[in-house]
């Protein structure tokens, strides 16, 4: 499934914001993790994010429409550039979005020396990020009874 990036400008952090809020409800709902989850963030956070100098955020947009978000953190010294959040809208989901995007920001920011994380507990994401050539470094974080957070990088 093709999709085009669009680079998020300070006037979209609102709707990101509420997109992400969407987005994660469901998730926060199963596992309660108030203190860590995108679902329960305020559009503060997202401020904050937007202002680092080494974040982008970009639209996932499909057939014309917005499908979702993808973040993306590179300091230019070497260090793993990093995705986090994505999110695919609950009705856009299972199109391929996803995996496009990474494919995507790939091609902007170059295909290895990444990282990630996300809930070991959904197998769909771990499936997807295995599937993309990422690989668990071992780290799992042990956030309460029903979450665990699980690290991947891609070489």
């Amino acid at each position: 499934m093709s999709v085009t990036l669009r680079q998020a400008k300070r006037e979209d952090i609102e709707t990101i914001w509420k997109m992400q809020v969407e987005a994660f409800r469901g998730l926060l709902g199963k596992y309660q993790d108030y203190d860590l989850s995108p679902g329960a963030e305020g559009v503060d956070k997202v401020i904050a994010r937007f202002e680092q100098p080494w974040t982008k955020y970009f639209f996932i947009e499909a057939e014309g429409t917005d499908v979702g978000v993808i973040r993306v953190v590179d300091k230019k010294d070497g260090s793993r550039k990093r995705i986090s959040p994505l999110w695919i809208m609950e009705e856009h989901r299972g199109k391929g979005y996803a995996q496009a995007a990474i494919l995507a920001v790939e091609e902007l920011y170059g295909a290895d020396n990444w990282c990630l994380d996300t809930i070991m507990q959904e197998k769909g994401n771990c499936y997807l990020y295995e599937k993309m050539g990422y690989h668990q470094t071992g780290k799992v974080e042990h956030i309460n009874d029903r979450m665990d957070i699980v690290f991947y990088e891609k070489d």
